[in-house]
């Protein structure tokens, strides 16, 4: 009998936190379920950052309990879909990582794909949709997804160590550069390694941006979490930054973004 996927391809965490910031984090995993095997990659290549964000995870449950937010995360790899990209695009099943083939995502009918939707795709974003329509219950929210970022792509550093970005909601991503901008050393990206244009937003989007929610995505880069530790430290500076820049967020809009809170 052919193997069932990963009965959970997502996750909650801290549901009855009281915190005002959602936390999200699309890329938290490298898992693949059985099904899948190994997609033709090397135990080495799934540890790399187009199977997932290494340390992502780790940062995104630090700042979590410092906010006592909830935290809602995909389980599974993005090879398999990408949770962060509309599944109608091309590219969120992906053939190629980086510059390395992907022989297991060449030959995707369209009703694996349906199945990669309905199985992975889908339970992460009810589970985004039901993490935002319950801290909104309670007051005003905003939505913050984690993420990380390899320091070298296709041969070219990237200098940044954290980068912030945003779409046309500017409420929270605005006032979040100018607090982490204020660390000394600390080297801070506008829409960088990516923006919008390269369609990174679709989570934000779809849960947060066009709900009228303060939204804003943070990439750090992966050297800098690669241990429990760094990735506690890192949830502790967000969490300082995050803070004062939610209040801003709302002084800006007027305070009052729940009445779409939640729908997806």
């Amino acid at each position: 009998m052919e193997d069932e996927l990963h009965p959970e391809a997502a996750a909650i965490e801290n549901a009855a936190g009281r915190g005002s910031i959602v936390v999200l984090c699309d890329h938290a995993s490298n898992h693949l379920p059985a099904r899948y095997g190994t997609l033709g990659l090397s135990d080495a290549d799934l540890t790399r950052h187009f199977a997932w964000d290494p340390g992502a995870l780790g940062v995104a449950r630090a700042l979590a309990r410092r906010l006592d937010s909830i935290l809602a995360f995909s389980t599974v790899s993005r090879l398999v879909i990408d949770c962060n990209r509309d599944p109608s695009a091309v590219d969120s099943i992906t053939t190629m990582g980086e510059t390395t083939p992907i022989p297991g995502n060449h030959a995707v009918d369209e009703k694996e794909r349906s199945r990669r939707v309905m199985e992975v795709y889908e339970p992460f974003h009810a589970a985004a949709a039901s993490a935002i329509e319950r801290a909104a219950a309670r007051g005003p929210v905003a939505v913050v997804s984690i993420h990380s970022f390899t320091p070298v792509f296709k041969g070219v550093a990237r200098p940044w160590h954290v980068g912030v970005l945003f779409d046309r909601d500017e409420s929270l991503s605005q006032p979040l550069l100018a607090q982490l901008s204020c660390e000394k050393g600390l080297v801070v990206g506008a829409n960088e390694p990516y923006s919008p244009k390269d369609r990174v937003y679709h989570t934000l989007d779809r849960h947060a941006q066009r709900h009228g929610l303060p939204s804003v995505m943070i990439e750090i880069r992966n050297d800098l979490i690669e241990t429990t530790d760094a990735q506690d430290l890192w949830g502790e500076r967000l969490a300082e930054a995050l803070g004062p820049a939610f209040e801003q967020a709302l002084s800006t809009t007027g305070g009052d973004n729940t009445k779409t809170a939640g729908a997806a």
